[in-house]
């Protein structure tokens, strides 16, 4: 599979939900990150593969389309690509998720500003232990 090189970091938005990928977008579009999309964990492996060193920040639902979850489409970029912001969305009584380390869980109905301040965090933090 051919890598592709973006110049701008890039923001991979993941759900299954479009008015939720919609509304991530719309935030995440007023950041100096481009957006890319897709609706289920295997098209976001797809994605990173081809691209995965320009992503910045993985901002992903708990459901997906196809057989990998958020929360495992989390571990996976989380192991194999550990420069990324991990943002994982889900309702609220979703709260017990066993996300990894790194990751920063959201509750839905998220607020803009957190997305903004960890797309900020995504790009002047690469490191994502920073909080």
């Amino acid at each position: 599979m051919r890598k592709v090189t973006h110049t701008a970091p890039m923001a991979l938005v993941v759900d299954t939900d479009a008015a939720a990928r919609a509304r991530a977008v719309a935030l995440l579009e007023e950041t100096e990150l481009d957006v890319i999309t897709c609706a289920s964990g295997e098209a976001a492996v797809e994605v990173l593969q081809r691209c995965g060193d320009d992503i910045a920040m993985l901002f992903t639902g708990f459901s997906l389309a196809g057989e990998m979850n958020g929360v495992e489409l989390a571990r996976a970029v989380g192991k194999l690509w550990p420069a990324v912001r991990l943002v994982v969305t889900s309702a609220p009584e979703c709260g017990g998720l066993r996300l990894p380390a790194d990751a920063v869980h959201m509750p839905k109905a998220w607020l803009p500003l957190d997305v903004l301040m960890q797309a900020h965090r995504a790009v002047r933090h690469p490191d994502p232990l920073v909080a």
